[in-house]
């Protein structure tokens, strides 16, 4: 599927992989790890021949299909739905081929044109094309496209949710390869979960940079993790890649000492019996031996990032204090009835889909937006320090990290400024060059910084991992989890929610409420209410269908015979009980499938073969459990 042969790629004088060989195979998803520079993103551009390696080379099979997520979306009139419908080329072809043909057939009819005319249906018909709206519409309502957005004009939306077009149109093309950087960037975790599931099944080879190990757990067979130049392949999720890692480290790392150790004892016989003429021979000998062998490298300790928020000057109880509370913008309540309360060392996650009011309730909190009506009673010593999800944009691109927080607190010292920035991996002349170039991993550290430096007893996190790596993450959650005040946070990544929020709340219906359960619960919640959505869909289809029938002139039906069977409920209830077993077998046959792909042997060359048998059926297994599934719940509804 995808080979990569000694390949070495730069950025200006940087070498970020060398001599890197990695092959892939058909049907693996592979997550992409590592800190933020090390290549991720350059090497996904590779692959798209969008630049030339500078050595080796990036094999990739004959006739290869490649999605990915464009990062441009013009305002264009057109339609959200058909702007997604898009993304399937085969489709928009077929389509304009059979509107040709019927234009030619209708003026001048050949039988070379009706001919051509059933095939181009006949393929439509293999694609499932005449179902590509509804599965469309279904991928939008997915990404968080309510029914009455899908058909507004691209052009209306905003920045965010133009990308998650653009993911739709990636997902919507039947592709053999397909290429996601960061795909919940822009995200709730709403429909983070979802695309979680859409992506566990995905039947071609899937290339995935992603810093939330949860959805790399539930979506990836392997791991490619790259570091210092070089890429090593793992089999599993990021736990797996965790586990492996280390215990490979912990035996290089012995392995390397005890090579230490015969080395050194090598070159002591060397040094004491080089000069002499009875030992020379034997000395030579272990002059060669040194000389063939290959040293095993040290471990090198990776920089570990940590961070800490400053402790506030005071801490009161409670914070804040809400009753019958308001929330909304120009006048207009989008949450109303809100009864919410603050204590010092509260930990809280705000969950629900984009748009439903998670922002709105943060501005509120923070004041930047006022509540417009109830009794909201804020301590005195209140001190709010808010992260807004476009935080970075408010930075000063030609200011320092220096100079941002000096116009924070023109009476600090030099030292003190540069010491707490040091806190946050900032050093030496790093910290007086203007943030314009800076990553943006860089960057949010930054504004990370000014959020706390004031010392809030209140911290309003609103998507604060966006553009942070692994390791950044990690010292958030443990920032948090040391800081005394209270949190509200707004997050898709559900390892910082589970780690560090103690309580939910549900933002939706216009209000927000206590939610009784984890983020396990909330997910299985999710997906009932999705289930439930597309009953209610597929049956307001067949009403339509229905009626259009009825509308529809026929010919008389032959009257039906009285002794007519009936349907029978009993038939149902057989039917969906066969249905349960054949799930439950399908199910229990992928779970076989994964362990044995799982194999790491079974990717050596000799057993090729057997890997892409299995890896078929994997694909044809999950194709039939989808198909099961369905057909479950037609039959429930009837």
């Amino acid at each position: 599927m995808l080979a990569l042969q000694n390949l070495t790629l730069r950025r200006s004088a940087r070498t970020l992989l060398e001599n890197v060989s990695v092959t892939i195979h058909t049907g693996q998803r592979v997550g992409v790890i590592g800190k933020n520079g090390v290549g991720k993103s350059t090497l996904f551009a590779a692959i798209r021949r969008e630049l030339s390696p500078d050595g080796g080379s990036i094999d990739l099979s004959k006739n290869l299909v490649v999605a990915n997520v464009s990062q441009d979306t013009p305002a264009l009139p057109q339609p959200a739905i058909e702007y997604a419908l898009d993304g399937d080329t085969e489709l928009r072809e077929l389509e304009t081929r059979i509107a040709n043909l019927e234009q030619r057939i209708e003026l001048h009819p050949t039988d070379a044109d009706i001919d051509n005319l059933v095939k181009a249906h006949d393929r439509l018909a293999m694609i499932d094309g005449y179902a590509a709206k509804a599965r469309a519409a279904q991928l939008l309502h997915g990404l968080g496209f309510a029914p009455s957005q899908q058909e507004n004009p691209v052009a209306s939306f905003s920045g965010g949710w133009r990308m998650r077009l653009n993911l739709a149109r990636a997902l919507l093309k039947r592709s053999d390869l397909l290429l996601l950087d960061e795909p919940t960037n822009h995200l709730d975790m709403d429909a983070t979960l979802w695309l979680q599931e859409e992506l566990a099944v995905f039947p071609g080879t899937l290339l995935l940079i992603s810093h939330d190990r949860d959805f790399l757990d539930a979506v990836c067979t392997h791991t490619l993790h790259l570091e210092r130049e070089s890429a090593t392949l793992y089999v599993g999720g990021y736990s797996q890649f965790e586990r492996q890692r280390a215990e490979r480290l912990s035996q290089q790392a012995l392995t390397h000492e005890k090579q230490q150790q015969r080395v050194a004892h090598l070159q002591s016989f060397i040094n004491r019996f080089k000069t002499h003429a009875s030992k020379a021979r034997q000395a030579q000998s272990r002059i060669k031996a040194l000389e063939r062998m290959e040293l095993v490298a040290p471990v090198l300790a990776e920089n570990q990032f940590d961070f800490s928020f400053r402790k506030p000057e005071k801490v009161p109880s409670p914070l804040i204090h809400i009753t019958n509370g308001q929330a909304g913008y120009a006048g207009k309540p989008l949450l109303t009835r809100l009864k919410l309360s603050l204590q010092p060392g509260e930990r809280v996650a705000l969950l629900g889909a984009n748009g439903a009011g998670k922002s709105t309730l943060m501005k509120s909190l923070a004041g930047t937006m006022p509540f417009l009506g109830g009794e909201i009673v804020r301590s005195p010593d209140l001190k709010v320090g808010y992260y807004a999800q476009h935080q970075l944009e408010q930075l000063d691109p030609q200011a320092s990290g220096y100079l941002h927080l000096k116009r924070l607190d023109p009476r600090a010292s030099e030292q003190s400024l540069r010491d707490y920035l040091g806190q946050f991996a900032f050093h030496g002349e790093r910290q007086m060059e203007a943030i314009a170039p800076f990553s943006g991993g860089e960057k949010a550290r930054l504004a990370l910084a000014l959020v706390v430096y004031q010392r809030p007893n209140l911290l309003l996190l609103d998507e604060p991992t966006n553009h942070l790596d692994l390791e950044m993450r990690q010292a958030l959650e443990m920032a948090i989890n040391d800081y005394p005040g209270a949190v509200v946070l707004v997050s898709h990544d559900r390892h910082l929610v589970q780690n560090v929020c103690d309580t939910l709340w549900r933002v939706a219906d216009g209000s927000c409420a206590p939610f009784d359960g984890d983020l396990d619960d909330y997910a299985n919640w999710l997906r009932d209410e999705r289930r439930k959505a597309q009953r209610g869909e597929s049956a307001a289809r067949k009403t339509a269908a229905a009626a259009a029938v009825a509308a529809t002139p026929v010919a008389a039906a032959a009257p039906v015979p009285a002794d007519a069977p009936k349907p029978a409920s009993k038939a149902n209830r057989e039917a969906l009980r066969a249905l349960d077993k054949q799930i439950a077998k399908l199910t229990a046959e992928l779970a076989k499938l994964d362990e044995q792909l799982a194999d790491p042997g079974l990717y050596e060359a000799a057993k090729r073969a057997e890997a892409q048998k299995l890896q078929q059926r994997q694909a044809a297994a999950r194709a039939e459990l989808a198909a099961a599934e369905e057909q479950w719940l037609e039959l429930s509804e009837g």
